[in-house]
């Protein structure tokens, strides 16, 4: 497992933060993910309702890797317990 840094400030301050068309609106536990204004590729992530809280950075591959696995299906929990 990869440990990632806790950004600074700045490195925060440009982020465009972006959540999931799909997310819920009524309240639930929503995360925002937005590129850092850098220009690195990395991708910053957060809770949505804690916004001055933890927020980890990926790498472009990382970020792309998670994505793609999204894509294919790979965190789909439907008809598992948990």
């Amino acid at each position: 497992m990869q440990e990632h840094s806790k950004p600074s400030s700045g490195e925060l301050a440009g982020v465009a933060w972006r959540i999931s068309t799909k997310s819920d609106n009524g309240g639930g536990s929503c995360v925002e993910a937005g590129p850092l204004a850098d220009g690195s590729g990395r991708v910053a992530v957060r809770h949505s309702h804690r916004p001055d809280g933890e927020v980890i950075v990926y790498t472009r591959a990382e970020w792309e890797a998670f994505v793609g696995g999204v894509k294919d299906g790979e965190f789909d929990f439907s008809g598992t317990s948990g």
